[in-house]
């Protein structure tokens, strides 16, 4: 049997979120390659599909730094494609996994672009954090002609404003010590009532925030956390809509 190289987008949190295809994939696997955010250090993608694996898979969590030093990240995908590809190239089945959509702020763009053309790839798409923010709180991502912008946070203040300005649904991802930035950008612009905040999307810990021109601009948030803007859905006041991951789930 030849080699081949699966990324599989595990989606946002909840392991019942996985495709099933995705699911089966990784019950084949030789070899699973997690990534982590430090060291030493659990990765939350592997977590979420320990429970899918099969008994014979090895896995090899690989750290990927979060520093802003392109040359020190450049190393590390260098390395990490290297040895995927040469586990490929003895003939095992590999598989690498990334929270939410494999093809969207991930780190596996940056190995796919080291490894396309080398090995047989195949990409497994994962449901995205902000897909699975919508259908939690029940907020359209967008309705008949309207248009979807979805933005990163790092991004400039006057990127974020044209974006805010011009789509009718804006998805501001990257929200983790940038919210009072966001916060005030939300209130000049008169959107703020029409914003929701999620973190932690379908994890135990989850939590939704309407109102949030009443939150405190230096509040902490947990890493993974979300705006969502949708101009003809009015979000403050809708509390009621979006369940927090203990309420009206199935356990």
């Amino acid at each position: 049997m030849s080699g081949k190289l699966y990324a599989i987008g595990t989606g946002p949190g909840a392991p019942d979120l996985i495709t099933v295809r995705g699911a089966r994939i990784l019950g084949q696997l030789d070899v699973l390659y997690a990534p982590a955010g430090r060291k030493g250090g659990d990765s939350l993608s592997l977590s979420i599909v320990r429970e899918y694996l099969g008994a014979a898979t090895r896995v090899k969590s690989r750290h990927f730094p979060m520093s802003q030093d392109a040359d020190e990240k450049g190393v590390v995908w260098d390395a990490v494609a290297q040895e995927m590809a040469a586990d490929v190239e003895q003939g095992l089945q590999v598989g690498f996994i990334t929270l939410g959509d494999a093809m969207l702020y991930s780190t596996w763009v940056f190995l796919l672009a080291r490894l396309r053309g080398r090995i047989p790839i195949d990409i497994i798409p994962g449901v995205t954090s902000f897909a699975g923010i919508a259908a939690r709180a029940q907020l359209p991502l967008a309705m008949e002609s309207q248009s979807l912008a979805v933005m990163a946070c790092t991004d400039d203040d006057r990127a974020l404003e044209t974006a805010l300005l011009s789509h009718d649904c804006i998805v501001l991802m990257k929200v983790y010590g940038r919210f009072a930035r966001i916060q005030q950008l939300l209130r000049r612009l008169g959107l703020i009532e029409h914003a929701l905040l999620m973190a932690n999307a379908s994890l135990p810990d989850e939590a939704c925030f309407y109102r949030l021109d009443d939150l405190a601009p230096d509040r902490a948030l947990p890493y993974f956390s979300t705006v969502v803007v949708n101009k003809r859905w009015r979000a403050a006041g809708d509390e009621d809509r979006c369940l927090t991951s203990n309420q009206g789930i199935d356990q």
